[in-house]
């Protein structure tokens, strides 16, 4: 058994999506962000920068394996499970590029341009310039799915990664930079092809 400690947000996500995919059994414990359980001494112990999403693998020989940041999970379980992860050579070192820029781009800027972009007193500058980075980060997805259905080539953790967030983000900077954006037709079918995956809609339902 698997303890999961998450809410809805686009990282929670990420480790839920793979969970189901692999069929590991977990269990669910939200961390209500809003009321700031994240906050909490026995979440703090669990991991220090008080972000979620952490788990503890207690299918493990010897002590729980205790795992936070969901770059690090993804990996964890995906080599845990032998899959979504090509184990050697170039394409494992395609898939971890893309994670890496997931974790350092993708969910950074989209991010910053969501908090800024819904604030009651906005401030433009902020708006433009994540906003129109993040239509810039789009676009380096776009690219590197030219020719390809998925960012490593077959599916894997780069794209469980990167989902949860683009999805989210898609609607909303489509409207604000149609030009920019709404030409992203290899995004486009990323997303729709995702989209259909039965684990990929289970895990965007987590927690329930």
């Amino acid at each position: 058994m698997l303890d999961l400690y998450t809410w809805t947000t686009p990282n929670g996500r990420k480790v839920s999506i793979l969970l189901e995919e692999t069929g590991i059994d977990y269990h669910v414990i939200p961390v209500d962000l809003e009321k700031g359980d994240q906050r909490s001494s026995a979440f703090t112990a669990l991991n220090p920068n008080q972000k979620i999403p952490a788990i503890v693998d207690h299918d493990v020989k010897g002590d729980a394996v205790r795992v936070f940041e969901s770059g690090a999970i993804l990996i964890y379980l995906a080599e845990k499970t032998g899959t979504f992860l090509p184990a050697e050579g170039a394409e494992r070192a395609t898939v971890l590029q893309w994670l890496m820029y997931q974790m350092s781009h993708v969910g950074p800027i989209l991010g910053q341009a969501n908090h800024f972009a819904t604030q009651t007193d906005p401030i433009p500058y902020a708006i433009e310039r994540f906003v129109g980075e993040s239509a810039r980060i789009l676009g380096v997805l776009d690219t590197g799915l030219e020719g390809k259905e998925y960012l490593g080539g077959e599916y894997s953790i780069a794209d469980i990664a990167s989902y949860p967030w683009v999805v989210a983000a898609w609607e909303p900077l489509r409207t604000m930079l149609p030009d920019q954006v709404g030409v992203l037709s290899n995004v486009e079918r990323w997303l729709d092809r995702l989209g259909t995956r039965e684990a990929v809609q289970r895990g965007m339902a987590v927690p329930s």
